[in-house]
């Protein structure tokens, strides 16, 4: 492999030529990148689920455009990560003109210091290169912002050392945006930006010149501006002055998985469950179906902030608690294998609680109280999509209800081991049968066996079929008596 050019002289006659890197901005290059990786035909975002056939498109076109975009959504649509990897569609490396503050361009310096540096040195003027990974710059967009801090100031001992006027551009402090020039600059939450940031953002975005402190300066600079805003700030708060969303070229919006299956791949990519290699948790389907129904029942709730949104970040917390309870009780009871189980997702309530902002009705009834009602209904749609999967009829259901209904009750025990737990629960008839999976083991180890009872148990509740109380456990109300019909020819009572 060719060593990279040092000099401006080795630049020119490398494949790195006036022709190719002079007149071609970053939004060009990710253009012919993005148009090449979409004639491979592999994924164009890797670790993006559930925006194919939405969001991702949108995207593409966008960057084919050569826009500056936004994308408007709620907390933990994974907004950020797809603007980072928009790094993937970067040239691997770029020539820049060493020592240079804003990555200058060696065939078209924006910077006076660089202009001034060819003409002293010429073809000799060294050059670096600067990678894809440090071609991306992220700003959170927070009230105290100033346009110093985003464009730039300037700097009165600079100039009294040099000897120089204020008003010269070799006295200026660069800002995070020209030192983003031929780069990606990302702003989180745009509308919390004040009026005169997003002013001045306008301003370099086309006609390419601002003014520090009263002194106009033209900075032309090469960069490619995303975005990220809550739609509930941008378009009803009304923080993003109208100059600029003109100026943005498309407008995104993302949004929540809208299957559970996508939503079950984010969490299983983002949650962190294989901590020790040597000791494996064990997670069945319907443990990873209940953490992910809780996050969509919350979304469709009434009493829960549809505005604030329900981050998919609550089912990644709330499995990541509940595999955290299955290694505890493991621990203490000397369990080999982890395993899961229903009660373990009541233990994930701080994942549940402190990710949803609740109306005023769920305010009144406390976010505790919620979020269990919230597993509830969760066990009770898996429960239901269980049953159909396993061909089961209610009347499978029925010797297990009948036992409660008899007057049993069951209160499990956390602290008891699985064999005590197992021979506790084979003393409701027909339960541990009902709790085998035929269709891939026959044999369920204990551990997987006492989890799919508890499910089961837990599932009944959530029907209604049996209660359920922290002093009692599981039980039933007694069945009263049917109402006997009336003979056909017993008389009947008047009622006036």
């Amino acid at each position: 492999m060719n060593p990279l050019p040092k000099n401006l002289e080795e630049l020119r006659k490398s494949r790195w030529s006036e022709a190719r890197v002079a007149g071609r901005g970053i939004r060009q290059e990710i253009r012919e990148n993005l148009l090449a990786a979409i004639a491979e035909h592999g994924p164009l975002f890797a670790g993006i689920h559930g925006y194919q056939d939405t969001v991702i498109p949108q995207v593409v076109n966008a960057l084919l455009s050569r826009h500056h975009m936004i994308l408007l959504g709620l907390r933990g649509q994974a907004k950020t990560r797809l603007l980072r990897n928009l790094t993937q569609f970067l040239d691997a490396e770029i020539p820049v003109i060493e020592g240079c503050e804003i990555h200058d361009n060696p065939y078209r310096p924006v910077c006076r210091p660089c202009r001034d540096r060819i003409a002293r040195e010429g073809e000799k003027t060294p050059i670096a290169w600067l990678t894809r990974e440090n071609r991306y710059v992220e700003k959170l967009a927070t009230p105290d912002v100033t346009v110093a801090d985003m464009i730039g100031d300037v700097d009165p001992i600079r100039a009294a050392r040099a000897g120089h006027d204020l008003s010269d551009e070799l006295t200026m402090h660069y800002g995070l945006l020209p030192r983003a020039n031929r780069c990606i600059f990302a702003i989180n939450e745009l509308p919390d930006l004040a009026g005169k940031i997003q002013v001045s953002l306008f301003n370099i975005m086309q006609e390419g010149d601002v003014q520090i402190k009263g002194y106009p300066i033209r900075l032309p600079l090469d960069v490619l501006l995303v975005f990220t805003a809550n739609p509930e700030d941008y378009t009803a708060r009304g923080k993003i002055i109208t100059p600029l969303k003109d100026r943005i070229g498309s407008e995104i919006r993302t949004h929540y998985p809208a299957a559970l299956e996508e939503a079950m791949t984010i969490t299983a990519q983002e949650a962190w469950l294989q901590r020790e290699p040597a000791h494996p948790v064990e997670i069945s389907d319907t443990i990873r179906q209940v953490t992910e129904e809780v996050a969509f029942l919350a979304r469709e709730d009434k009493r829960v902030d549809r505005r604030s949104g329900v981050s998919q970040r609550l089912p990644i917390s709330s499995l990541e608690l509940a595999v955290s309870s299955a290694e505890q009780r493991a621990a203490q009871q000397g369990e080999a294998l982890p395993v899961v189980r229903i009660m373990d997702i009541y233990a994930a309530l701080p994942a549940i609680t402190g990710k949803i902002e609740l109306e005023y009705e769920g305010e009144m009834r406390g976010a505790d109280v919620i979020a269990r009602e919230l597993i509830r209904a969760a066990v009770s749609r898996t429960f239901t999509r269980w049953m159909r999967k396993q061909k089961l009829q209610p009347e499978h259901l029925q010797p297990i209800v009948h036992w409660f209904e008899m007057g049993g009750e069951l209160k499990m025990d956390d602290r008891a081991s699985v064999d005590e737990s197992l021979k506790q629960l084979g003393r409701i008839q027909g339960l541990l049968d009902l709790a085998q999976n035929p269709e891939h083991e026959p044999v369920l180890d204990a551990a997987r066996h006492l989890a799919a009872a508890e499910f089961v148990l837990e599932g009944l509740h959530s029907h209604k079929r049996i209660n359920r109380s922290e002093e009692r456990g599981f039980f039933a109300e007694a069945r009263k008596a049917e109402p006997r019909e009336p003979a056909a020819n017993a008389p009947r009572r008047q009622f006036n």
